[in-house]
């Protein structure tokens, strides 16, 4: 099989080079016709989640993925991907912006600020490492987690990386470090 990397905005190519590197292989999901590929996994870039969210609704392709991850599809959501996941928004946030609200978590968008307040750290994560490169990009940070997520990583005390069944979000982006240790875990799942 391989895995399908939601390509309607956002950072998606270094998802898939990330993929690649490991040896996974993967495609473009762009419209409802390519729904019907083979396919795995998901992943679900960073970007800015209003748009990918009213655009999984317009191509019809909310209600299959959701369904999908439902039924246990492995899935990496990063950034802008976690917001798509989540199924609450932080009530100042919630605006009734499209979402796949498959995760048991309330999420505040752009929790760290605009685009001038991005950063780079490093972090233990568990069940991958220590020292776990983290960039953030007007990101959003989990606020409330159901009894079935667990948190991973924390920065500051805010939660960073979560985990429920087969669906990691973290608020930052993997993709754009060389670390591959969180792209290796989503396939381990």
């Amino acid at each position: 099989m391989a895995t399908a990397v939601l390509a309607l905005q956002g950072a998606f190519v270094e998802h898939e080079a990330h993929l690649a590197e490991l040896g996974e292989r993967s495609f473009e999901l762009r419209d409802a016709d390519d729904l019907s590929r083979p396919f795995d996994r998901l992943v679900l870039p960073g970007g800015e989640s209003t748009v990918q969210g009213r655009l999984l609704e317009e191509r019809d392709m909310l209600e299959p993925l959701r369904k999908r991850i439902a039924d246990g599809m492995p899935v990496l959501a990063t950034c802008a991907g976690l917001i798509l996941l989540a199924q609450r928004l932080a009530a100042h946030d919630d605006k009734g912006t499209p979402r796949l609200s498959t995760m048991d978590v309330t999420v505040e968008r752009n929790a760290y600020g605009r685009q001038l307040g991005s950063f780079r750290t490093a972090a233990r994560v568990a069940g991958v490492g220590q020292n776990v490169p983290m960039t953030f990009i007007r990101a959003p940070r989990v606020v409330e987690v159901g009894a079935g997520v667990q948190v991973l990583a924390r920065i500051d005390g805010s939660v960073v990386a979560v985990r429920q069944g087969s669906q990691l979000g973290l608020s930052f982006h993997p993709e754009l470090d060389r670390d591959l240790r969180l792209h290796q875990l989503f396939l381990s799942l």
